[in-house]
């Protein structure tokens, strides 16, 4: 809902075009996630307690990190958004401005990579010996 709703906003921000990412960032990472709990939730699997936590925290790091995005449709930051940030003919954000967007977005893919590797892995793999997945 929330990716659906910033669309309206996306032509009121000063970087329209980073905007637009974040709303993209919303709607796709919404869906997603929405894709990995159906899959937890009604197919049989061998993913543990340990792996869900760590999926758990991929989803708000990457809600973080999307929310960073809409932030960024003020700020205007340049350095992990290159080539959105160019487009828009941002000018760059404030050092700190720049780091919030450059530390979400490190700390939100490298959790999505390990997350949905830790979902395949847990569908593939054969129940353990005393049926406790990690």
């Amino acid at each position: 809902m929330v990716g659906l709703l910033s669309g309206f906003v996306v032509p009121h921000t000063p970087y329209p075009r980073l905007a637009l990412g974040a709303h993209v960032q919303f709607v796709s990472n919404g869906l997603l996630f929405l894709v990995m709990g159906v899959l937890l939730l009604k197919l049989p699997h061998n993913v543990g307690p340990k792996s869900t936590a760590v999926m758990l925290l991929a989803t708000w790091l990457t809600w973080v990190m999307a929310f960073s995005e809409a932030a960024n449709a003020w700020w205007g930051t340049t350095q992990m958004l290159p080539i959105a940030a160019a487009q828009a003919k941002a000018s760059g954000g404030a050092a700190w401005q720049e780091s919030v967007v450059k530390l979400t977005h490190i700390a939100a893919g490298l959790s999505l990579v390990i997350a949905w590797g830790l979902l395949v892995v847990g569908f593939v793999r054969k129940p353990t010996i005393d049926g406790n997945a990690a």
